[in-house]
């Protein structure tokens, strides 16, 4: 899921149901023909499962709240029954209720097995979900800390490349 849900997560003048099921269309399209019912299907399962607040599923998307659209870009992924979750910045520009609806729903993705790539710049986030943390600095790794374990001073200290958090510059 791409960092922009409005550029590159959801098309915002399509519906709930078309953005929802875009990704499922190998399955419920033949000969160019998308099987509408299937479609529908699909989309309701979605909006009911991850409690996306719309009037009705032909709601354009860009008319939703951010974290509703948001909804709608995670729906379209969990609909094809995908296994392995590429997430950028899955929170940013959200409200906090969507934003613990989403920290619920990553972490029930990955006690069902799933995997799960967090990419995230909130230290609260990835020290509240990640099994695993691995430090970016300048491209790349600085560092590899266990999520269980790791502090946000620990992760800072490795982005920063210092010593002591301490003694950066204000």
């Amino acid at each position: 899921m791409p960092e922009d849900r409005k550029v590159e997560g959801v098309i915002q003048n399509l519906s709930v149901q078309r953005n929802i099921a875009l990704a499922s269309l190998g399955r419920i399209a033949r000969a160019g023909v998308v099987n509408r019912a299937q479609e529908r299907a699909i989309a309701a399962q979605q909006v009911e499962e991850l409690d996306i607040k719309t009037p009705s599923l032909v709601q354009k998307v860009g008319n939703l709240s951010g974290g509703n659209q948001q909804k709608v870009a995670l729906g379209k992924w969990l609909a094809v029954h995908a296994r392995i979750f590429i997430l950028m910045e899955p929170t940013q520009g959200i409200d906090v209720g969507v934003k613990f609806e989403i920290y619920e729903l990553i972490a029930r993705l990955a006690r069902e097995g799933n995997a799960i790539l967090l990419v995230a710049s909130e230290l609260p986030e990835v020290l509240g979900l990640a099994h695993r943390v691995l430090v970016m600095r300048a491209g790349a790794l600085a560092a590899e800390l266990d999520g269980f374990t790791a502090r946000a001073d620990d992760i800072l200290r490795h982005a920063l490349g210092a010593q002591d958090v301490a003694d950066q510059p204000r």
